[in-house]
């Protein structure tokens, strides 16, 4: 009788697996190990960022690791930290954190291939910390904190696919621009949502509890920004308004761009 034939342990197919395993092994450990600075370095030549916004330093590893910018003269240093990819998804989630000197804001991004990134956010946001950026805006000062309870975008086809969003401010002292001088009024709590419109994205700022909005604002795709300022809005600034006009009139409409050659 003749002995059976003897397999080979290393056949091709298991040549192949303990491959590609070699190889996830050598990629995580290039994660965990490589510094962040020495990878930033060898990409920023490549990478456009904002004109406002500055890559001061970068520490840590890949893995997690931690960034210092400056946007828009303001400091801020960004936290990361990557979690274990998802092989079924194509995706990889990380944790991150964005504060300033006063202000933060934490959550997370989902990165999916190919061109998909969905990010979930909370924070606070100290108003008087931006007083300046907001006075050379033209913009009204608000006292006190915005909190934002949610924040939910979704990158995708190269655009903001959705926007939603939730943010609360407790009320108080409220000042702005008024030709020579400036206004003031006190103002109930008042919040912001945010949310996806078939063009663009409409955040809403009402009073809480309120019975309809105070103004609106729509961003379209295409950089174009319509601002609606209601009656309603003048009654809560204490502001003197002709009688005949409803809460819900609208009493102020502007329509500008935000970027360079938008229409």
């Amino acid at each position: 009788m003749s002995e059976p034939a003897t397999k080979s342990f290393l056949r091709p197919g298991k040549l192949v697996l303990l491959g590609l395993l070699a190889l996830l092994v050598y990629a995580v450990a290039l994660l965990v190990w490589v510094p962040a600075g020495w990878v930033w370095q060898q990409v920023s030549g490549q990478v456009s960022l904002p004109q406002q916004v500055e890559v001061r330093q970068v520490s840590g590893r890949v893995w997690d690791g931690a960034a210092g910018l400056t946007v828009a003269g303001y400091p801020v240093r960004v936290d990361w930290q990557l979690g274990w990819p998802s092989l079924t998804e194509l995706s990889l989630p990380v944790d991150l954190s964005v504060a300033s000197s006063q202000s933060e804001i934490d959550g997370d991004i989902t990165v999916a291939w190919p061109q998909r990134a969905e990010i979930n956010a909370n924070g606070q946001v100290v108003v008087s910390e931006f007083k300046d950026l907001i006075r050379r805006a033209g913009g009204a000062m608000i006292e006190g904190n915005v909190s934002i309870d949610r924040l939910n975008l979704v990158w995708e086809d190269n655009r903001v696919t959705l926007a939603e969003g939730l943010g609360r401010w407790a009320g108080g002292q409220v000042s702005w621009p008024m030709g020579n001088r400036i206004g003031q009024a006190r103002f109930p709590p008042m919040q912001a949502e945010l949310d996806t419109t078939q063009g663009g994205v409409a955040l809403t700022v009402a009073e809480q509890g309120g019975d309809g909005p105070a103004a609106d604002a729509q961003i379209l795709w295409n950089g174009m920004m319509e601002l609606r300022v209601y009656k309603r809005m003048v009654d809560l600034a204490g502001q003197p308004w002709s009688d005949s006009a409803s809460p819900g009139d609208v009493v102020f409409r502007v329509r500008q761009p935000l970027l360079p050659g938008a229409r």
